[in-house]
């Protein structure tokens, strides 16, 4: 509309605009100035110019206000976030992965054990046959064996395996065909001592899914040279 921004005008002035244009038959937009100006005097403020201009500025901080809930909100959710994934000071990390090719398949496992002094332990070998959470479990498995035997405590542990991470936590029975699996990872973890249990996206798990996969085509390898007459050589 000439002369100033229709889109300030309220809901409400815009159904008393089309009534009015209609009762007395007059432009849409002469009635709309007529309701605003009535508006205008009713708020005590000097025209439409002025009514306008202080409606466009609540909306400006009305807006600033919610720009700043937001961004406080994400700075929260980041902030949990990362307090979640940090370790405690002192503390040894883990990540871990299965995997299983096909599924049910060939089982390789990868883990990688870092502790505060820069100690560094790496799991990578095949694992016998079967599935996915097999894959997953044997390798939570081995390297709680080696975060027991490197004396890993405090120690947390990442891995993007929602059903194995979830199983373990969950109070009665196990997953079906896993309670062997669960039982032998909580009693080593009792024995650890201080260990976390966390879940990861696979993209944060890039080493230890890296470390399964070079299991995994090692044991193709393997198989590539029995097939041919030869062996390969078994990776740790």
């Amino acid at each position: 509309m000439a002369g100033f921004d229709d889109s300030l005008a309220f809901h409400n002035e815009r159904v008393a605009a089309r009534r009015l244009a209609r009762t007395a038959r007059m432009p849409l937009a002469d009635a709309l100035r007529t309701v605003l100006e009535q508006a205008a005097a009713q708020a005590g403020v000097p025209g439409i110019e002025a009514l306008l201009t202080a409606r466009q500025q609540a909306r400006h901080d009305d807006e600033q206000r919610r720009a700043a809930k937001a961004a406080g909100r994400h700075a929260q959710r980041q902030a949990q976030k990362a307090q979640r994934e940090t370790a405690p000071p002192g503390a040894w990390r883990a990540w871990f992965d299965g995997s299983a090719t096909p599924n049910p398949g060939a089982i390789g496992i990868g883990a990688l054990l870092c502790g505060p002094g820069g100690e560094r332990v790496e799991i990578c070998r095949r694992a016998g046959h079967g599935g996915s959470s097999d894959a997953e479990y044997l390798a939570l498995i081995a390297l709680l064996e080696a975060a027991l035997a490197s004396g890993a405590t405090p120690l947390t542990i990442c891995g993007d395996s929602q059903v194995v991470i979830g199983d373990v936590a969950a109070p009665g029975p196990a997953a079906k065909g896993l309670h062997d699996y669960r039982a032998t990872v909580r009693q080593l973890m009792a024995q650890i001592g201080g260990v976390t249990l966390r879940w990861v996206p696979r993209h944060r798990n890039g080493d230890a899914d890296r470390l399964s996969q070079q299991a995994i085509a090692g044991s193709r390898a393997h198989a590539a040279g029995d097939a041919h007459g030869g062996a390969a050589a078994p990776r740790a």
